[in-house]
């Protein structure tokens, strides 16, 4: 054939997508393709996923990754399959978002779209990206299971193996239920709004297996699971999920610039001198970090410790604090479990630790030990003993115990132990080691009120022997300090702490509770 002779009609050229099929290809994926769609998410009162990522990324950072993928099953559709995701900037940092679309059969799981996030996963694990969920949607989609091949979806191994590799947030804005709810469990930290659900199963699971027609609110309602230690923050809508969101990676992020400084003055009156009388420890760590830094997590479990994320100078540090305002700050299983947890978070990504200690030691009585709390105290020292992050101990009031002991003392090798002058020291609690170090004594004296006397007595001897001044006498504390000069000593202190070595690899997972 000549090179200027016409192709043969029998031999037509393959036909081609036009740029016009492929601009309208995505245009239909927006929401302003999706009128209807839209008009439901706010029948629920809900954002629309793009929404979220719209609010999430930093403007014109987000790039799509599947969008065009379809359900598998012929005769269904729906934008994306369910599932839009891709890598964006958040405040400046690369990050990988996925996020199911509930508009989208009810943000089911599928096969396809189960490819996608194992995709979106596998980018962030070979990336090292911090990775954010939004946790809109009703588990599996029945469907699926008539797909021929479909194979097992590798979803949450992939997603396990990025514990302590990158921070994992999830928020979850409506419900998440089986799949969903176990990616919510898997993340580092996960926020809820105050209207949300989460299950292991959905309504009609449930019906099917229990006989029990319930709502998705009656089987995991939010107030349930942030007492219950499931959710780390509680807020009221998508917009302050989405700044939470935020302000948790920033503090894995590089220093800010140094915070104002609250008045340092107002923490020499926040521990009453009465041992007896509470007080909130809150008020002391916001007392002490930059102004608006403090970002408290699991605030409804465990409440006998706080655990926190706060920042001195600009500098992110992990904070857990006896609570004196719960069981007088005797630490229980939920507290040291939380607390436990929250060491591991800042081990893995290096943030330094500040101990705020005032604690009567652990709970004791035949009830708590029915809550197996010789291993549920064990787990918080084991993580204590076991970070390489550099620690700072401040004692408030009360260190008794085997509770001291675990809660930043000398044997964890702290950069800096502190005492307030309103410390008091004892290897338990200073009445019961009156009445075991004198019992004879004590056993001894017939008359009720004398021994009592007695008592008192003894038990002043050892307050006496245990203030703040005679331990540090005796070098237990590196030094007694103004609540007044404590930041500024924090301060110095990081400032003298060498930079931890650069990873390639992870350096510890975090257990999921």
């Amino acid at each position: 054939m000549a090179a200027d002779q016409p192709p043969s009609s029998q031999h037509p050229t393959a036909p081609r997508v036009t740029l016009d099929e492929v601009r309208a290809a995505h245009d239909a994926l927006q929401d302003a393709a999706r009128p209807k769609t839209v008009a439901r998410q706010r029948k629920r009162n809900r954002w629309t996923a793009r929404e979220g990522i719209a609010a999430l990324a930093d403007q014109a950072s987000f790039v799509e990754y599947g969008g065009l993928v379809r359900p598998a099953i012929a005769g269904m559709e729906g934008a994306a399959d369910g599932l839009v995701m891709g890598t964006a900037r958040v405040d400046g940092r690369a990050v990988d978002i996925v996020a199911y679309d509930y508009t989208v059969y009810a943000g089911t799981q599928s096969s396809n779209n189960h490819a996608k996030i194992s995709r979106m996963f596998d980018h962030a694990l070979q990336n090292r990206l911090p990775v954010i969920c939004w946790l809109d949607g009703g588990g599996a989609r029945p469907h699926d299971m008539k797909v021929e091949g479909r194979g097992s979806a590798e979803t949450f191994v992939i997603f396990s193996r990025l514990s302590g590799l990158v921070p994992t947030i999830a928020i979850l804005p409506g419900r998440a239920f089986a799949g969903h709810a176990n990616l919510a469990g898997m993340c580092d930290v996960l926020i809820a709004t105050r209207d949300s659900a989460m299950g292991m199963a959905g309504p009609p699971l449930v019906e099917a297996a229990l006989g029990l027609k319930l709502t998705p609110e009656e089987i995991g309602p939010s107030d349930v699971h942030f007492a219950a230690g499931a959710i780390d923050i509680l807020v009221e809508d998508e917009a302050e999920a989405i700044d939470k969101a935020k302000r948790y990676l920033a503090y894995f992020g590089p220093p800010l610039p140094p915070g104002e400084a609250p008045d340092q003055t107002a923490l020499r009156g926040m521990v009453p001198d009465n041992p007896r009388r509470a007080y909130d420890v809150r008020r002391v760590i916001n007392g002490l970090a930059d102004v608006g830094s403090v970002q408290e997590l699991r605030g409804g479990y465990g409440r006998a410790m706080v655990t926190a994320f706060a920042r001195l100078g600009g500098r992110a540090v992990g904070v857990i604090a006896n609570q004196p305002m719960f069981l007088a700050g005797a630490m229980d299983g939920p507290a040291c479990e939380k607390a436990a947890r929250f060491v591991q978070i800042c081990d893995a990504f290096d943030i330094p630790l500040l101990v705020l200690c005032d604690t009567p030691g652990l709970m004791v009585g035949p009830e708590i030990e029915k809550t197996g709390l010789a291993r549920r105290s064990a787990r918080l020292l084991a993580a204590m003993a076991n970070a390489t992050i550099p620690m700072m101990t401040v004692v408030l009031r009360k260190a008794y115990g085997l509770g001291y002991y675990i809660m930043g003392s000398r044997p964890f090798h702290p950069a800096i132990l502190l005492a307030w002058p309103t410390a008091e020291y004892g290897g338990m609690g200073l009445e019961g080691a009156a009445s075991i170090i004198y019992r004879k004594e004590l056993e001894g004296i017939d008359d009720a009120e004398q021994r009592a006397a007695v008592h008192r007595d003894r038990t002043d001897e050892l307050k006496r022997y245990n203030t703040a001044l005679e331990v540090a006498g005796r070098f237990g504390y590196d030094d007694v300090v103004d609540p007044a000069d404590t930041r500024a000593i924090l301060l110095n202190t990081l400032a003298t702490l060498a930079a931890p070595l650069p990873r390639a690899t992870r350096k510890r997972m975090i257990e999921p509770y």
